[in-house]
């Protein structure tokens, strides 16, 4: 299992990068989107809708909602950054659902449209916010993020592996440890230091960045507990087979959906963006 993450990693991490930093914002954007429309078919299941062309249904309405976006606010960024902004504010009520469901109650909906609505809520701010990054402050603070996510993604799977003992929400996701969580902030510091020397950040500057790296990563734990939820409820392992040795598209993203609104807002809110 860990040698097919590493290979599929060392494909799709290059590839991701090269296209980050070197192509534009629409090319990006696009390219971005179809992969989280890959994702969205992949939620849609995970939704309820069994038949394929429920599943092409909500792709394709999704992918109308993401062009309507992109056309109508990519010369509007302040009023897109707005919007972020009051998306991310769901993230306080998804961390209650995942808290409530740890402590034995449920509330997360059961009908499929309510599911549906949620899933436009999680990953179209998501896009939206990866590719608002891009066009503002340029594809080194996208790959900022990227490393922030996969070095957190990292350090929370050696820490938990070596030292993980105390489960942080065994009914949600009985594999994350607290030992984890220590090791994913304790690699985001460093990644976060490692940047802000990069980028020439010091003093005040560079603790309101530390503090936004933080934040970001509780927020990709965050995103990882409820997809992980969904899927509990679902009944199912993983979202999809669609990447060896990683499951489906968002299996992958989970963490992002949460992290990259969250870390926008927080550049928009101190000025930064």
């Amino acid at each position: 299992m860990l040698k097919q993450r590493i290979l599929t990693a060392s494909i799709l991490v290059p590839l991701l990068v090269i296209l980050d930093l070197y192509f534009s914002t629409l090319s990006f954007a696009i390219v971005l989107g179809i992969f989280v429309l890959l994702g969205v078919w992949e939620w849609a299941g995970l939704s309820g809708w069994t038949q394929v062309v429920e599943k092409w249904i909500y792709t394709g309405i999704f992918a109308v909602l993401m062009s309507i976006t992109y056309l109508g606010l990519y010369k509007y960024p302040l009023l897109l950054n707005g919007l972020i902004s009051v998306a991310s504010l769901g993230w306080l009520f998804a961390l209650f659902v995942v808290w409530a469901y740890q402590q034995g109650r449920d509330y997360l909906p059961t009908e499929r449209i309510v599911k549906t609505a949620l899933g436009v809520w999680i990953l179209l701010p998501a896009w939206c916010a990866l590719w608002l990054l891009h066009a503002q402050r340029g594809g080194e603070w996208v790959l900022f993020l990227l490393i922030l996510v996969w070095a957190a993604d990292t350090g929370a799977y050696f820490a938990g592996r070596r030292w993980g003992r105390g489960k942080l929400a065994d009914k949600v996701s009985p594999g994350k440890t607290w030992a984890g969580v220590w090791g994913a902030l304790g690699a985001s510091l460093i990644v976060t230091l490692l940047f802000g020397g990069w980028a020439h950040f010091s003093g005040v500057a560079l603790v309101i960045l530390l503090g936004i790296g933080l934040l970001t990563v509780c927020a990709s734990i965050l995103g990882d507990l409820l997809e992980s939820l969904f899927k509990r409820k679902a009944g199912v392992k993983d979202s999809g087979q669609l990447l060896p040795g990683h499951g489906g598209v968002l299996d992958r993203i989970d963490s992002l959906t949460s992290a990259s609104p969250i870390f926008v807002t927080s550049l928009f809110i101190t000025g930064t963006l």
